[in-house]
């Protein structure tokens, strides 16, 4: 799993900048769109994205990305932590 510092690196060599974002467990988001691109990286921790207009759910642990087109719907779901 790469560090937080080589996330942002490597984010950057594709000309993305990244920014920090957290959850508490179980916090819910229900679901919404953005008019934009999104990459996500998982620092820490886990979350599931649910993805209904493909009738599936991605969970993200530390390490893991996804790249979400924009207009994209999505909801989310913190894992608890231990």
């Amino acid at each position: 799993m790469p560090s937080k510092h080589e996330a942002r690196g490597r984010l950057a060599a594709e000309g993305l900048t990244a920014s920090a974002w957290g959850n508490g467990p179980f916090d819910h988001y229900p679901e919404h769109r953005h008019g934009y691109d999104k990459v996500l990286v998982a620092a820490a921790g886990a979350i599931t994205f649910h993805l209904p207009e493909l009738g599936r759910d991605v969970l993200l642990a530390a390490g893991d990305r996804l790249d979400l087109p924009a207009a994209r719907c999505t909801g989310r779901t913190s894992a608890r932590t231990a």
